[in-house]
């Protein structure tokens, strides 16, 4: 897999959570612990995208 191919596969990944997320919140019995699960999930994802970015750039 290429660089370029492995980022468009992690953002898709994360606009996938980030989709899975905001109906999580929209929704009354919202859980807690779901959300915050959703939204590290979501932050390791961002950190590894950056990380292969900045490592691309050198």
């Amino acid at each position: 897999m290429t660089v370029q191919a492995h980022i468009a596969s992690l953002e898709k990944k994360h606009g996938a959570l980030e989709e899975e997320l905001q109906a999580i919140l929209a929704s009354p019995s919202a859980d807690d612990r779901e959300i915050a699960d959703l939204k590290r999930r979501k932050l390791r994802i961002k950190d590894q995208m950056q990380r292969i970015k900045a490592s691309t750039r050198h």
